[in-house]
């Protein structure tokens, strides 16, 4: 799905593949950390992860914007391309593997690579693995605590905490935990 396909206001994340000469990975490395810092004070920006390669030099970027509208206010802007002008030589964006997306997909692929998703019931056990420790969590210090409230109100705040965990901080760090796992080597 394009960024221009994504409905107005809908959360989007973007996928950024970056291929970065060889010797020159600790110069990117050290770049990725400034502009993940401008990044994250634009308006808009809900996270940005970066997955490092295990080997070969391609290093993606995965951008999360409150909805497709700053995210092209970010690509377009002269922070951004000021910091593209810092790593000239170092590193070339390959804009044909950019792709943005709605979707939970981004849990488990890499929009615009040849990496295929892994088999569904992968990603429904790894997904389990990561969703059962919150759930308990919830249900023993939340639940408790939540038992007069309305049946309607009651049942939101199970979503309300799990996805945004899950979606920020759990199969993102699962994903890349488990990735020789989800994506074997194709000889294998």
């Amino acid at each position: 799905m394009s960024t221009t396909e994504v409905r107005r206001g809908e959360p989007v994340t973007t996928v950024l593949t970056w291929e970065v000469r060889p010797g020159r990975e600790q110069e990117f490395e050290d770049w990725t950390h400034g502009i993940t810092r401008c990044a994250r004070r634009f308006p808009g920006n809900e996270g940005v992860s970066w997955l490092r390669p295990e080997e070969g030099h391609r290093f993606h970027a995965m951008l999360r914007w409150s909805d497709p509208h700053r995210l092209a206010a970010w690509l377009e802007s002269d922070e951004r391309a000021s910091w593209h002008a810092r790593i000239e030589g170092v590193a070339t964006e390959i804009g044909s593997e950019r792709q943005s997306t709605s979707g939970m997909e981004t849990w488990f692929n890499l929009p615009g690579t040849t990496v295929q998703a892994p088999p569904r019931w992968k990603m429904v056990l790894t997904t389990f693995l990561g969703a059962y420790p919150f759930t308990l969590l919830i249900q023993w210090l939340v639940t408790p605590l939540t038992g007069a409230w309305p049946l309607p109100l009651r049942a939101a705040v199970f979503p309300l905490v799990l996805l945004p965990t899950l979606t920020y901080a759990v199969m993102p760090r699962l994903s890349r935990l488990l990735r020789r796992w989800l994506y074997p080597a194709p000889d294998q």
